[in-house]
Order: C-alpha cells, then structure tokens, then sequence
C-alpha cells in the first residue's frame, strides 16, 4: 500500500507546483483557485472510476486493458497510444525542469542525462524504484512545507490577492484546469502497475484515492501561498514561481533550497512517469499493437527491458529538443483523451463488479472532454493529429491482418 501510494505522488507532486502553477495562473488570473478545484472534482472522477476498473482488471496496462475489455479493442488501443504519447511528452517536460532549475544554461543536456539515469534506476525493478520514490518524496514534502510557511507567515501575504476579480474568465479558468489537470494524472501509475501489486484488488482502490488527496491538499496550500505573496499577475509571469514566492516573501535564503526541492520534485515525477510508459508500452506489445518484441520482460529484474529502454531513449531525444510549455499542453491532451476512455469504460461495468454510482463517470466524461478542448489551441490541434494518426494506424493494422488471412 504504501509503495503504491508514494509512487502515486511521486508522479503527482512536482508537475504541476513547479511546471503547471504558473502557466495555469497566467490563463486563470485570480480564477487559479477555482481552476484548481475543478481540475481536482475531474481528477476524483478519474480516480474512482480508474480504481473500481484496476480492482476488476489488476492487469499491466491500465485504461488500455479497461477500454480492451469493456468498449472493444479498437477503445483499448486508443487509450493506450493516448497515454503514452502523452506521457512521454510529460517525461520531457518533467526532464527540463530537472534542467531549468539546477543549470538553465544547459538544460537540455541536464534533461537527457537524467532520462538516462532513471532509466537504468527503473531497468534495475520496481521495488528499488518505489523505495527511491518514497525518498524524493519526503525530501519535496518538507520543502514545500518550507516555502508554504515562510510564505504565509511574512508580511508578504495579502488575502486579498485570493479574491476573484473580473480577469478571472470561464473559458481561462477551464483552460488553466486542464493544464493544472497534467499535474493531477499521476495516480495512473498505480494502475499500470497492476500486476506488480500484491493483492492489487484491495491496495489499488485504497492507494489511488489517497495519493489524490493527500497531492490536493499540498498543491492547494501552495498555491494559496505563491497567491498570496506574488498575486495573480506576478505568478502567471513567474518563470520559477516558487523561487519567486519566496524571494518576494523575504526569505531569499530559501531559493536554492527551492531550487533543489523542484529538481528533486520532478525527478520524482520522472521516474513514476518511465515506469508507467513502459508498462502500458509492455501491454500493447503484448496485444502486438506495437512491435512484439517490446513485450519482452528481462529474466534477472522482472521489468519490461526492451520497452524501458526504447521509451528512454525517445524522452531522451524529447528532452534535448522540445519547449517545456507545449510539451505540458501536449501532454494534458492525450492524457485527458485517456481518462475520458477510462470514464467511458467505467460506465457499463455492473453493480456486481463494484461500479461506481453512475454520475460519477458521467462528470468525469464530460469533464475530461471540456478540459481537453480547452487548452491552447496548438495542444487541441496537435493532439487531436496525433490520436487520429494512431486510429489511423490501427485501421491499416487490421487491414493488413485480414489481408493475410485471406
């Protein structure tokens, strides 16, 4: 239970309080609160109806083996390319905030070597991984309990800046919740994880809620803290927003210890991030909707060599060549399209194999779908190309299947 939480956090804490809050200020304004909660409500959804799924299918895969199962293969194969371009451009943006914050003048050489390092830390197999997991995560816990109170506590802090005013937009608070929404997917890590949990039927239910909350309550404090001290505005333009918070709040000593809370954060993230994309890689190969050879699990470790090595060795090219920003919008997209599908998948399961009350795959539907189609334009447009060129291949997949039987 306790591996499967702290690997959940691991993927969730880091994201979005140092990638995420400040784009998502700069297109919520003083809505960054409401857009908070709501990308939260979306992510509860999510979480429920991924939960009662992994306790029916506690299977490698997550939403690719729910969407197989319940919607037809076609749904299944969909979810999983979702998931793991978009997740792979969420290790990229995850590998340059190891970069931006510990030497921004080569960032892309620090974000390579890193996707190199985790990597060979996840080749190694799950439980030295889940152990390094709860590590980083305690480390970035008690940093950002610093800047929290040192925040909070300065004469910085107006809570007046909380206040909605009429910069606050419907449309740039729904945009700024499917940004925040990249930072809140990590709990799918649990669920991929499903045939590396022991007694998956009852940890899993159990893990994935309670990585949610426990990563709600933490973004909430500190987004109500970079608020109070910078404002809307001032976050929305900050580059390294919890550096900036600090420094404003008048404890500058802080900033290296920000500096390495976040490199530390995304790391965490990056390395929950490899070992989920390798997993739903290992299940689709093994359905040979990717090359089967990739379906290959080492004799020694237990993991899913060739696949870890093959999405590592993509990230790496990624992170030495992609913008951090379109590589979040990027991600939210295909990962939204995946819950989407798990919500959809959620929906037919019976009374009798633990379905959730059915509003709450509905909202998570709806949700995922207004969210998506509310980001930047250029996320929208990319990513809906990238889906239909992955439907695309699916269709010449089959098409090429039946020809050889005939």
């Amino acid at each position: 239970m306790t591996d499967a939480v702290m690997i959940g956090l691991g993927a969730m804490i880091g994201a979005g309080i140092f990638a995420a809050l400040g784009p998502a200020a700069r297109a919520a304004g003083s809505g960054l609160l409401p857009a908070l909660v709501l990308a939260a409500a979306v992510a509860y959804c999510n979480a429920t109806s991924s939960a009662r799924l992994a306790a029916r299918y506690p299977a490698s895969g997550g939403t690719y083996v729910y969407g197989r199962e319940r919607l037809g293969d076609f749904w299944g194969y969909l979810a999983g390319w979702a998931f793991v371009v978009g997740k792979t451009a969420s290790c990229a943006a995850m590998a340059l905030t190891v970069g931006t914050y510990t030497w921004p003048a080569h960032a892309h050489t620090v974000a390579a070597a890193a996707v190199m390092a985790l990597t060979a830390v996840n080749y190694a197999g799950v439980q030295k991984s889940a152990w390094l997991t709860r590590l980083i995560i305690t480390i970035v816990l008690v940093v950002l309990a610093a800047v929290v109170v040192a925040a909070l506590t300065s004469t910085a802090a107006h809570p007046g800046r909380l206040d909605i005013g009429a910069d606050a937009t419907p449309g740039g608070v729904l945009r700024a919740a499917g940004l925040l929404f990249f930072a809140f997917a990590g709990y799918a890590r649990i669920a991929t994880l499903g045939e590396e949990v022991r007694d998956p039927a009852r940890i899993i239910p159990r893990a994935i809620p309670t990585a949610l909350t426990i990563t709600l309550i933490v973004y909430t404090a500190v987004a109500v803290a970079a608020l109070s001290v910078l404002g809307p505005a001032r976050l929305g333009e900050a580059t390294a927003a919890l550096s900036d918070t600090v420094r404003a709040a008048g404890a500058a000593w802080l900033t290296p210890v920000v500096r390495a809370g976040a490199a530390i954060a995304a790391l965490g993230s990056l390395l929950a991030l490899i070992l989920g994309v390798s997993r739903t890689t290992l299940a689709m190969a093994r359905d040979h909707h990717l090359p089967h050879a990739l379906a290959a699990v080492h004799p020694r470790f237990a993991v899913p060599h060739r696949a870890e090595l093959l999405v590592g060795a993509v990230v790496a090219v990624l992170a030495a060549t992609v913008d951090v920003r379109a590589a979040i919008g990027f991600s939210s997209f295909g990962v939204l399209a995946y819950y989407a599908i798990a919500n959809a998948s959620a929906w037919t399961l019976a009374p009798s194999e633990g379905r959730p009350p059915r509003a709450v795959p509905a909202a998570g539907l709806a949700g995922c779908l207004i969210l998506a189609f509310a980001l930047p334009p250029t996320a929208v447009l990319t990513g809906a190309a990238v889906l239909a060129a992955g439907g695309a291949l699916h269709g010449v997949r089959r098409l090429i299947t039946a020809h050889r039987r005939t």
